[in-house]
C-alpha cells in the first residue's frame, strides 16, 4: 500500500510504503515472537497485534526507502546569501539500534549557503530520513552533517542533537532525566566564533 503527498509539484514526493508480503512476514516472526515471550497471540487482545507491529515498523523504518539526497534537490535553489540559515528544534523519533527501542529528541540544523540554499522544509526532511532508520545518535548526527555539505556544497554546516533514549530509562541504568547531546561541524562552523553564534542561536526564545 502506498500513499503519496504531492510536494507542490516537485518530482519529489513523501510516500508511505507498506510492503504486503513483508507486512506478512514481519507479522509472523512477531507472533512468534509473542508465544516465546509466553503469550497467547491469538486470544482477543493481541490477534491483531503482529499485523499492527509490522506495519508500525515498516512506517517507523522508512528512510531506508527513501533519498535524502533527491529531497535536498528537489528544492535547491541560486542565492546570494551567505549568512547563518537555522532549523532549529526539529523533533527526533528514532529507533536505536541497539535494543530497538525509541529514542526520542531534537535536532538543530545550521548551514551557511554558498550560491545554492534549499527549502527550509527539506533539512527537516532530511533529518528524518537518517532518524527513520535503526541508529545510533552519533551517526545520525555526522549522516545529517554529510549529506547538506555533500549536496549543497555549504561554507560550512552545523548540527546538534539532543535526546532523550528510552534503552537508558526503561531498562539498565533506568536514569530517568538523562539527556544525551551530540554535535558534529564542517567548515565555518569550525571556528569558534561562528560555532558560538550558532550555540548561542539554538539557545534562544524568540517572542
Amino acid at each position: 500500500m502506498e500513499v503519496s503527498l504531492n510536494n507542490n509539484n516537485s518530482s519529489y514526493q513523501r510516500i508511505d510504503r507498506y510492503d504486503p508480503a513483508k507486512l506478512a512476514e514481519i507479522a509472523l516472526h512477531y507472533e512468534k515472537i509473542l508465544s516465546l515471550l509466553g503469550e497467547d497471540p491469538h486470544r482477543e487482545g493481541l490477534v491483531k497485534t503482529p499485523h499492527r507491529v509490522a506495519k508500525a515498523m515498516q512506517f517507523l523504518l522508512q528512510g531506508y526507502e527513501m533519498n535524502p539526497v533527491d529531497i535536498l534537490k528537489s528544492a535547491m535553489f541560486k542565492e546570494d546569501y551567505r549568512q547563518m540559515v537555522i532549523v532549529k528544534d526539529i523533533e527526533i523519533y528514532s529507533m536505536c539500534e541497539h535494543h530497538l527501542l525509541p529514542f526520542i529528541g531534537k535536532a538543530h540544523v545550521a548551514y551557511i549557503p554558498n550560491g545554492y540554499i534549499t527549502g527550509l522544509s527539506k533539512i527537516a526532511r532530511v533529518v528524518d530520513v537518517y532518524a527513520r532508520r535503526l541508529q545510533v545518535q552519533e551517526r545520525l548526527t555526522s549522516q545529517i552533517k554529510e549529506c547538506i555539505q555533500d549536496t549543497l556544497k555549504p561554507l560550512g554546516v552545523a548540527v546538534v542533537i539532543e535526546a532523550h533514549h528510552l534503552c537508558m530509562q526503561m531498562r539498565g541504568i533506568q536514569k530517568q532525566h538523562s539527556i544525551t547531546t551530540t554535535s558534529d561541524f564542517t567548515g565555518a562552523f569550525e571556528r569558534v566564533a561562528t560555532r558560538d553564534e550558532f550555540i548561542k542561536l539554538i539557545g534562544s526564545k524568540l517572542s
